[in-house]
């Protein structure tokens, strides 16, 4: 090996052979279309496209809980549970003027008896008669604007009427913050699995394609050619690669998240919409969702042309 020298493009291409007329062939070290090639372009698609879905399935997730948790820390509610001994239609008037005179406070809408009860049908049906149960009367109160000091009103609730509970609903908040970062959580350790797949399936490729062409490499290699050389030669393969397969994963993913917007847009105005809106959201991942599956994409054809680089490498140290 004392007279090896390094070896450039032009030398790679004097390697690669004459044809039978003499003519010099440019043959890659890779093969640019193979079997091998195609099945990898079609597992990174389908790696993309799961992990381009989970994108959307948080970033939906995320924006739907935000939009719950502004909802409800809105709106505050001040029961009070009717007693004998106490005119009920009196205590709502007296808490209603204590609400109203809290600093903070927008607007205050008591419910009557009929649809205070109203509210249990969803749970106890409809016709049935419930004036002998002790049907909570219900007050909805807006706040103004975000921090707003709840504690005067609650001490002149204590005070003024007994019977009365006022819910912040911070346990609803917190459980639905909870929510958030679990599906946050979990869609992270889906990516995590789609990436770690993604890159044993290119190791396992490009040693694949290293085993194809074996001989190519080894002659390359101990004629002095520079394993930065020939990892840049498999490197720029497995790129084009990821980009195609990231490329047809993602678009794919993006087709999906549009026909749901467009089906989204399509029920508005419909019997059910203001049910679904507030359960689901817009079914739009945004600006910000479609720029995460775009830059996924070219994270993934990165890491793709990554991991081909370091895997020919270590093979290439081994046969030294």
């Amino acid at each position: 090996m004392n007279d090896a020298r390094p070896v450039d493009m032009e030398t790679s291409e004097e390697l690669a052979g004459l044809n039978d007329a003499g003519a010099r062939v440019e043959m890659p070290i890779v093969p640019v279309d193979s079997i091998a090639g195609r099945a990898l372009v079609a597992i990174i698609a389908i790696m993309t496209f799961l992990a381009s879905l989970t994108i959307g399935a948080v970033v939906l997730v995320g924006t739907a809980a935000e939009e719950w948790q502004s909802a409800v820390a809105r709106e505050i509610t001040i029961q009070i549970r009717p007693t004998p001994d106490r005119d009920a239609d009196a205590d709502v008037a007296t808490a209603a003027a204590l609400a109203r005179a809290t600093a903070g406070i927008g607007e205050v809408r008591p419910y009557s008896t009929a649809e205070s009860a109203a509210l249990l049908e969803p749970w106890l049906g409809t016709g049935l008669a419930l004036d002998d149960l002790p049907v909570p009367r219900v007050i909805i109160v807006k706040l103004a604007g975000q921090g707003t000091d709840l504690e005067p009103l609650r001490k002149a609730l204590t005070e003024r009427v007994p019977r009365a509970s006022l819910d912040d609903h911070r346990g609803w908040i917190d459980r639905m913050r909870s929510m958030a970062n679990s599906a946050v959580a979990l869609g992270v350790g889906v990516m995590a699995l789609v990436l770690a797949a993604t890159v044993l399936s290119v190791m396992f490729a490009t040693r694949g394609a290293m085993a194809t062409n074996r001989p190519i490499v080894e002659v390359l290699h101990f004629v002095g050619a520079r394993r930065s050389f020939i990892a840049r030669e498999f490197q720029r393969h497995f790129l084009i690669l990821g980009l195609k397969g990231g490329a047809i994963g993602g678009a794919a993913a993006l087709a999906v998240f549009a026909l749901v917007h467009l089906i989204d847009a399509w029920f508005r105005g419909r019997p059910g919409e203001e049910q679904i809106g507030a359960l689901f959201g817009t079914f739009s991942i945004g600006v910000s969702g479609y720029a995460a599956i775009v830059a996924h994409v070219v994270l993934i054809a990165l890491i793709t042309a990554l991991t081909s680089r370091l895997t020919v490498h270590h093979t290439l140290k081994g046969l030294e």
